[in-house]
């Protein structure tokens, strides 16, 4: 007899590759449009921060995520330009990858999605403007559309990140909550399909 257990690890060769695929068919599904080149950077935020080790901080007491405030304030206190600039992409990068690969984890704290998305999105717009010209043009393009585009990218990553287990009454909770806190259009789609019809002034209205 099988082993069923078998088929809830998918083996993956190439962490970029895999990344890269499923992006491009959440963005394909999302019908949201973005340059190769940013569309590339997010798959590289994906590849690098899969490894625990890029995403948190050393500390005396183990791996931490830093607060985003204090990224920020770092930012604002750096000693250079160069360091400010690594500091706000930092910043963006992992706002970007909390917000879209554990919008769920959310719900049982006090920091929410939505702020976040908002300090991500934040970095990423002065990060634009420090390289809006010169030689970091390029790149500085790459971050203004992710700032401009930053919760459709959010949905996106959401969808690459989702499990197809079947959604229990807390996540059709907590869908709502993101709707209602981020307008994201992919929660208000995937709520319609499990019967339920956002309302933002008339609280959740189940369809019978």
């Amino acid at each position: 007899m099988p082993d069923d257990r078998s088929t809830h690890v998918v083996p993956v060769a190439n962490l970029r590759e895999f990344f890269k695929d499923a992006l491009h068919g959440a963005l394909a599904h999302q019908q949201l449009e973005v340059e190769d080149q940013t569309e590339h950077y997010v798959v590289n935020v994906l590849t690098l921060f899969a490894r625990s080790e890029a995403l948190y901080d050393r500390t005396p007491a183990g791996p931490r995520l830093k607060p985003l405030a204090l990224m920020l304030c770092e930012a604002l206190d750096a000693p250079s330009a160069g360091d400010r600039n690594r500091n706000l992409q930092r910043l963006g990068d992992v706002s970007l990858f909390i917000a879209g690969c554990f919008a769920q984890s959310f719900a049982a704290k006090l920091i929410d999605i939505d702020y976040h998305i908002a300090m991500g999105g934040r970095a990423y717009a002065a990060l634009a403007e420090a390289l809006s010209r010169g030689k970091g043009r390029v790149l500085g393009n790459v971050f203004a559309e992710l700032a401009v585009k930053f919760q459709p990218m959010v949905d996106a990553l959401n969808e690459v990140s989702a499990s197809a287990c079947a959604q229990s009454d807390q996540d059709i909770l907590r869908l709502y909550e993101i709707w209602l806190k981020t307008g994201s259009r992919r929660c208000y789609t995937l709520l319609k399909r499990l019967g339920v019809e956002p309302s933002a002034s008339a609280g959740t209205a189940f369809a019978h």
